[in-house]
């Protein structure tokens, strides 16, 4: 089997090209093509099949992660989106859960109130009622009203639409008809149908979650389409896989009716490559340090295992997506960060980043702002005379001194120590988020291996782990691809889920098997879509519980066999350990049902290191040299190759 792993960064394309028969590895890098992401990464594709001596059509799968879809979200840029709910819920995307950013402030913005998913003026509602428990229809739907409700979005011009119904995941029924009837008014409208997307209770955050879809949804089906129309009209025979949130992987149509499982996809990947390469250097415990261009993600896995958030957690740019998502924090710490000095007289830097185009000043691009990149070229620790991408990127050093120099000069330092003060700003930076996803959730640091990734983060992980007393440090086989290593250390991954919302102690089984049969039928089907079966297909099943009286749930994977005999209790058991894993104690407490879910898990062939790998930065002999550098404020001089492995040395 022949796969690609392909991650799209703000600065740079990363690609890994296996052959699982022969034991192939070869690896490149290219610039990212902001203005259209998928042309850089097919350029990448058929680049890295020509370095390994194949073509786009000999490859079996094709497994990508993206930020699009993030990117959106953070920057405010997605779709003109309409609504149609039920008569009398029209302002719950704006009543939200009365949750603020900061506590105790009484001057702030609360994202989804600035900046609407939805604009109120396209919150249309029709009269319609489903009841719960059991879904029955208290007033019917009139096809008439949704008929010119949809009309009404037709002249407002917008380009998706979202159906967010009360208690359509009991009953579909009328979100069903109200979708047909859009599809008549609205052809080339995206919609965006909440039992379709995520048929859970909980209005606001399932209303929140499927009009996030559609506010990325125009954008990211487009470019999932594009990407995949121009690796089929290249020869690739089969659907590109896309890295979720909940580190499985998903194919290109799925990923298109779906975007918003897509929102973490990058930073995901780059954790998953960290545990793969943990696990080849004999570690479990490990905390990712992957730094990019742009941002730099922070993960910890305990056991080498991965973290889920709790799904009433799962926001991102503010606004609540309740979709399985891997816990990672991304920080705007990368090599691209620009370097300022801001109004109030603050040494800042980042968030905002010199991207691929133009990039860092010493790129030659004609940036002119100071970034972190041209920090580490100032100080000697990026050699200029080897440059990026295997040596066909030079780097100008003489270009990051006269960035530096206006930072400098608005500091009062030398443009030396301003570039050393900046270094050590995303240090602790980087320190900080560890301690959030680390110290603060009960890990100590000092019982994990730090993993250094990304194109930059071999350059601070030493400090890092210093600052921290992390006993060790791994630096993978070529880093700066860790996270598109990591797309192909994953298996792919389907969810289905539904809500139950039945007590253990009142059971129906016939119910609940019925419900998980359901799911089970859809897991086994888009799994045989993806070309698993067999031993190669799992499916799984695991439902969200809570004690009686508790607002929120747990997640845990339920005992086998049927639904029946002492079932009841070693769910409740299971439920009780899971609690306690979470909370650090359990009760004696009635437990419920809430939401029920089925996996459905291909597994792919698992990913080894060869000897040796072909691609660019494969020296054919090491070379040697010294070469004048500065690490802290005192030390000057030149520094051997082995300097920077003692400095690894100190930190082991």
């Amino acid at each position: 089997m022949r796969r690609i792993g392909v991650d799209v960064g703000g600065t740079f394309t990363d690609l890994i090209l296996v052959d699982d028969e022969t034991g192939l590895i070869a690896v490149d890098k290219v610039p990212s093509t902001p203005d259209d992401p998928a042309r850089g990464t097919v350029d990448g594709i058929r680049r890295v099949c020509e370095r390994a001596g194949s073509t786009v059509a000999d490859l079996d799968a094709i497994l990508h992660g993206t930020t699009v879809a993030t990117n959106i979200a953070l920057t405010h840029t997605g779709a003109e989106v309409g609504m149609i709910t039920t008569e009398g819920f029209r302002d719950i995307l704006h009543i939200a859960r009365h949750k603020k950013p900061f506590n105790f402030s009484l001057y702030q913005d609360l994202p989804w109130q600035a900046h609407p998913l939805v604009k109120r003026r396209h919150r249309l509602t029709v009269r319609e009622r489903v009841t719960a428990p059991r879904g029955e229809v208290l007033v019917p739907l009139d096809d008439d009203e949704v008929r010119e409700r949809a009309r009404e979005l037709a002249r407002a011009g917008v380009e998706a639409v979202s159906v967010c119904l009360l208690h359509a995941y009991l009953n579909p029924e009328h979100e069903q008809r109200v979708a047909a009837i859009l599809r008549e008014e609205l052809p080339e409208a995206y919609l965006s149908v909440s039992h379709e997307v995520l048929p859970l209770y909980r209005e606001y955050e399932r209303f929140s979650t499927v009009s996030l879809n559609a506010y990325v949804g125009p954008k990211v089906s487009r470019y999932v389409e594009r990407l995949d129309g121009a690796v089929r009209e290249a020869g690739f025979a089969r659907d590109v896989q896309l890295m979720q949130s909940s580190g499985g992987t998903v194919g290109a149509a799925a990923a298109s009716a779906r975007p918003v499982s897509l929102l973490m996809s990058g930073p995901v990947a780059g954790l998953i490559g960290g545990i793969w390469a943990g696990r080849l250097a004999g570690v479990d415990s490990v905390i990712t340090l992957d730094m990019g261009g742009t941002s730099a993600d922070i993960g910890v896995a305990p056991g080498g295992e991965l973290r889920m958030r709790h799904l009433v957690d799962t926001a991102v740019a503010g606004y609540q997506a309740m979709v399985p998502m891997v816990d990672v924090d991304a920080i705007g710490a990368g090599g691209g960060s620009i370097v300022h000095v801001d109004r109030g007289g603050v040494f800042r830097v980042g968030p905002a980043s010199a991207g691929a185009d133009p990039g860092p000043a010493c790129y030659g691009r004609g940036g002119t702002d100071a970034t972190s990149t041209d920090a580490q070229v100032l100080l000697g620790r990026l050699r200029p005379d080897r440059g990026l991408l295997g040596g066909e990127m030079t780097l100008d050093p003489a270009l990051s001194r006269a960035a530096f120099e206006p930072v400098g000069a608005a500091l009062g330092l030398p443009v030396e120590e301003a570039a050393l003060g900046a270094l050590q700003i995303q240090k602790y930076s980087m320190t900080q988020a560890i301690e959030l996803n680390s110290v603060r959730r009960g890990y100590d640091p000092r019982d994990f291996t730090l993993v250094a990734a990304g194109g930059a983060g071999p350059l601070f992980a030493c400090d890092v782990a210093l600052e921290l007393e992390i006993p060790r440090v791994l630096v993978p086989p070529h880093p700066g691809i860790t996270s598109a290593t990591g797309l192909l250390a994953t298996d792919v991954v389907h969810e289905f889920v539904a809500t139950a919302m039945q007590p253990l102690a009142r059971l129906e089984p016939a119910r609940l098997e019925a419900l998980f049969a359901g799911l089970e039928a859809q897991a086994v089907e888009q799994l045989g879509v993806d070309g698993f079966a067999g031993e190669r297909a799992i499916v799984t099943r695991l439902a969200d519980c809570r004690y009686t009286g508790q607002g929120y749930e747990v997640r845990f994977e339920l005992p086998g066999g049927p639904i029946a005999g002492d079932w009841v209790e070693r769910c409740a058991e299971a439920f009780h350990r899971a609690h306690e894993r979470e909370y650090g104690q359990r009760f004696d407490s009635p437990v419920e049902i809430v939401n029920v879910r089925v996996t459905g898990v291909g597994l792919v062939p698992p990913l080894g290191w060869p000897e040796a790998a072909a691609g660019s930065g494969t020296p054919a002999r090491p070379r040697r040299g010294r070469s004048p550098s500065r690490w802290t404020a005192a030390s000057r001089g030149s520094t051997p190759p082995s300097t920077t492995a003692r400095r690894s040395a100190r930190a082991t």
